[in-house]
């Protein structure tokens, strides 16, 4: 199993819209993916690890597939309409880490 994590970097001044992104994106990338994605979360960030540090990210939505290739062959073909709609919720440029799930 495989994870792939797209984080939104909490910018001072940085816009995020998590309702559009909970209700609207992710269950677009879920419709296109079909059966390719098993399933997604979504985080919001609220706090640093520290005492009264802000979020190093203002929000973080994760993919779980069985490999890269399941990954690629669901996101591959949709890719620019899924791209594509990230002006809709953010100004923010994604960080995307790809990681084998070793617990879970």
């Amino acid at each position: 199993m495989i994870k792939v994590s797209v984080f939104y970097a909490n910018t001072p001044g940085s816009r995020f819209d998590h309702a559009y992104y909970c209700n609207t994106h992710m269950p677009l990338v879920k419709k296109r993916m079909g059966d390719h994605l098993k399933s997604y979360t979504v985080d919001k960030g609220l706090a640093g690890g520290t005492p009264d540090s802000p979020a190093l990210y203002i929000g973080a939505g994760h993919l779980l597939c069985e490999s890269v290739e399941a990954f690629q062959a669901g996101f591959g073909p949709h890719a620019t309409e899924i791209l594509g709609d990230i002006p809709n919720y953010t100004d923010q440029s994604p960080i995307i880490e790809i990681s084998e799930v070793l617990v879970g």
